[in-house]
């Protein structure tokens, strides 16, 4: 088995809650401990063993933790069918919405508050424009889903929304946008949305803490076809249960003791060229980049609106009616679209011996111990 995370963290994770304590969030604090304990002893599990051989197998449990990358594989799917089953029958687009690098200080001191205030002004900001008949004339549906790394772990919040090609109208009639491959124009919603986050920082006594040249440079805005939605929910799922790094990424750790001296490399592609790349860090620094993707504890970092909004779901099979007549029209309005826990573990089925192939049978059920200096891993 490769260099984990987990691994990473059980070295060198107690020095650097030493170190940083004080200054860590009590989310920082908890992923830690959590990603230190996964898969170990510490959390319990099972033995199995194997009735034709004897082999014996250890399965410890999962942390459950939603920035743990051993935690976060079987949920994509899941998530994408109760998305897809949200879909209305219209073309989609894909709007991103990026924070500039001068809120970014600010934003790592205030997460909460800066990512709230990023999705509420995103959001009103592109339903106010697509009121305006010369694009939509109604009001979208939105699925929004936060993002804040790039893939060499900088910190790069932004916002990525799966958006209707059309909305309701003021009739309660859908209003199809007006140009298949164009919503509106991102330079008009650009300066809407930086004069709407200006008033909202000075409404909460933080616009003074602003380079004025935030104020005077455009905001990154992008908007592109998105077909029928299916395509953009795949590239946005593993935002939402993936975490700033696998540990298939994790290449080597040159181990000197101590964080500071201790380096480690891990591979990122480009996101202009798309080519492989390698990076090499001290833990320290590594660690330091890994946590500022911890999000704060309660964060829900999926969010819906317009008619895709949980009070909207029964606007939504009207909505279906209509733009598809022949779609079933059953009085069980479809429920809120449930995304299962980020940290969701599924029981897996009994493991096959790593010897001889056949089924394995549980032998005893382990309970959670004291985690080992060692931070031993299952045999």
């Amino acid at each position: 088995m490769g260099l984990t995370l987990g691994e990473v963290v059980r070295r060198y994770g107690d020095e650097y809650q030493l170190k940083y304590g004080p200054s860590l969030l009590p989310s920082h604090h908890q992923a830690l401990r959590a990603i230190a304990k996964c898969r170990t002893e510490a959390l319990g599990g099972q033995v199995y063993v194997c009735p034709d051989c004897g082999t014996q197998d250890f399965k410890y449990h999962s942390c459950r933790n939603r920035h743990c990358p051993q935690c976060q594989y079987q949920q994509t799917q899941a998530w994408l069918q109760k998305q897809g089953e949200l879909l209305l029958p219209t073309h989609y687009f894909l709007l991103t919405f990026t924070l500039p690098a001068g809120l970014r200080a600010l934003a790592q001191a205030n997460q909460k508050l800066i990512y709230k205030l990023l999705f509420r002004v995103t959001a009103e900001a592109s339903q106010a424009l697509a009121k305006d008949p010369h694009y939509v004339g109604g009001q979208l549906g939105m699925i929004g889903v936060l993002h804040t790394w790039s893939r060499n772990l900088a910190y790069h919040p932004h916002i990525h929304y799966l958006v209707t090609g059309g909305g309701i109208g003021a009739a309660g009639v859908w209003q199809p946008a007006r140009w298949e491959r164009f919503l509106f124009p991102v330079k008009a919603l650009s300066k809407l949305v930086r004069a709407r986050f200006r008033q909202a920082l000075r409404k909460a006594g933080l616009e003074k803490e602003i380079p004025p040249s935030v104020w005077q440079q455009d905001w990154v805005v992008h908007c592109q076809p998105g077909g029928n939605g299916q395509t953009v929910l795949k590239y946005l799922a593993p935002y939402v249960f993936h975490v700033a790094i696998s540990n298939r990424r994790l290449l080597a750790l040159d181990d000197q003791g101590d964080m500071g001296n201790s380096r480690i490399t891990f591979s990122y592609r480009t996101s202009d060229t798309g080519e492989s790349k390698t990076m090499t860090l001290s833990v320290e620094a590594f660690l330091q980049r890994f946590l500022q993707h911890v999000l704060p504890k309660g964060f829900v970092k999926v969010r819906y609106y317009g008619c895709f909004a949980p009070g909207c779901r029964k606007r939504l099979v009207a909505l279906r009616h209509q733009l598809q007549p022949g779609a079933p029209t059953s009085e069980n309005v479809p429920q809120e679209a449930v995304v299962p826990s980020e940290c969701e573990e599924t029981p897996d089925a009994a493991p096959l011996c790593p010897n001889c192939g056949q089924p394995m049978r549980l032998q005893q059920t382990l309970r959670p111990a004291g985690l080992p200096a060692a931070g031993r891993a299952p045999p």
